[in-house]
């Protein structure tokens, strides 16, 4: 399988859920390149930014995951080849 290159915004409204987000990227961190936090103090939610570089098989696997978490938000872009 081919891999792409990708970025994945997270949006993290359920300060719960912070520790199973990064518990999920810890697990996948064998496709992340990069990684950028900022919590947005004034709206009470955190938005992370992340690079990848994976087949759309491990991306999806970990978007997936993110997206059933409660008050967890995302959406990725990955190049078409």
């Amino acid at each position: 399988m081919n891999k792409r290159i990708g970025v994945v915004a997270i949006l993290v409204e359920d300060k719960d859920n912070v520790e199973n987000v990064n518990k999920l990227l810890s697990l996948h961190s064998n496709i992340i390149v990069g990684r950028m936090g900022m919590p947005y103090k004034e709206k009470n939610l955190s938005v992370i930014s992340i690079i990848v570089d994976g087949t759309t098989d491990d991306i999806g696997a970990l978007t997936g995951k993110l997206g059933r978490l409660k008050g967890v938000s995302v959406k990725s872009a990955l190049t078409q080849k």
